[in-house]
């Protein structure tokens, strides 16, 4: 009876003992085959370290090939703040901030962030590579150049509204930049260096990985035809000392945009130096006016080519005022015009004869009413 006692317990020991085993084969299995990309990825997080490479912003060209929006590769300068000797963060200081013009306690504060990688922004932003040269020369550790990219206009205020601008970031912020930022800017890259916990640099390959530039836009406008736009606006701006101006150019086939100018205009380079008004109201399209007596001359051209008017024959009356779908529609003279034949319509810009005389009669000849 006592033996048989012991062999159960020895049983039940044994089940949970290969039960745990179990366990730990199929949390092993879990880790190395299941889960393995997602912890190897946090355990590389622990020790790589990415320097990031920007991509070029995509190029935007004219319908004639021409590229009015580009890009200049500048660097800027970034800090790895464990691997700065911290006996020297004064000499750094003072010598990267006599090269940059900028005062030591703006870099001083950089250096001592505790982030893993600090960008030194403003200041070590799109350095030219008459300052990246003397940096390089120092050769002082967690001291890094990087390179950028800079959207350039080379043809400084043409085609500004429509182009808009972009940021610091090369983000888009308005103009076809704001509205195709998605395919203009491209991913960025990076170079992969690896490192202790300490943040010490260790002596291992690095890995790069290629930035993919954005995509390229194609425009309708044609640089020869935008240009003359901006000439002439330029010069009616002068000659009227015009507050503004604006003028659109269209493929009427097709409503393809050949040319479109608004004055004031911007410089993109530097759009900072202007108003809010100046760089974001391109007035060709936020200015709407109803288009009033000029859309006289399509009613009554439909009519004519039509054959629904004669000119000089046919007569209407103007009342002062018309009902259409319950709404009145008055004529700019008071009283009306009373009875004038449609060559009399148009020399008086009659409202009712042009809108509705010549409608009515393009209606009957359709057989609408």
């Amino acid at each position: 009876m006592f033996d048989t006692y012991i062999h159960k317990r020895i049983n039940i020991i044994l089940l949970i003992i290969v039960f745990l085993f179990m366990l730990i084969i199929c949390k092993v299995f879990y880790i190395q085959v299941i889960d393995y990309k997602k912890i190897n990825k946090l355990a590389n997080g622990l020790w790589s370290r990415n320097l990031p490479i920007e991509a070029d912003r995509g190029n935007i060209i004219t319908s004639d090939g021409v590229n009015v929006a580009s890009n200049l590769t500048t660097v800027s300068l970034i800090f790895i703040p464990n691997q700065i000797n911290k006996n020297k963060i004064n000499e750094i200081a003072n010598n990267i901030a006599n090269i940059l013009g900028c005062d030591v306690n703006a870099i001083l504060e950089h250096l001592n962030k505790k982030s893993s990688i600090e960008r030194v922004h403003p200041e070590g932003r799109r350095l030219s590579y008459e300052e990246a040269d003397k940096i390089d020369s120092l050769g002082y550790d967690g001291v890094y150049l990087v390179k950028e990219s800079k959207r350039v206009y080379p043809y400084d205020k043409l085609l500004c509204h429509v182009l808009g601008y972009v940021g610091i970031d090369n983000q888009g912020l308005s103009g076809l930049e704001l509205e195709y930022d998605n395919y203009l800017m491209g991913s960025a890259g990076s170079i992969q260096y690896f490192s202790d916990a300490k943040g010490n640099r260790l002596n291992r390959t690095e890995d790069y990985v290629q930035p993919a530039n954005g995509m390229n836009i194609e425009l309708t406008v044609n640089y020869e035809i935008q240009t003359s736009m901006e000439r002439e606006i330029d010069n009616a701006m002068i000659k009227y000392n015009a507050d503004g101006a604006w003028a659109i150019a269209m493929n009427p086939n097709s409503g393809e945009i050949l040319g479109m100018v608004s004055r004031p205009g911007f410089d993109p380079n530097n759009y900072k130096k202007y108003s809010i008004e100046e760089i974001n109201r391109n007035l060709a399209i936020w200015s709407t006016y109803e288009p009033g007596s000029t859309f006289k001359i399509i009613t009554l051209a439909s009519s004519i080519e039509e054959g629904t008017v004669d000119l000089e024959n046919d007569t209407f009356f103007d009342g002062g005022s018309v009902n259409v779908d319950g709404a009145r529609i008055k004529c700019w003279k008071h009283g009306g015009h009373g009875s004038q034949t449609f060559l009399e319509v148009v020399q008086n810009s009659c409202n009712l004869g042009v809108n509705t005389g010549t409608y009515s009669c393009l209606l009957k000849n359709l057989q609408i009413i």
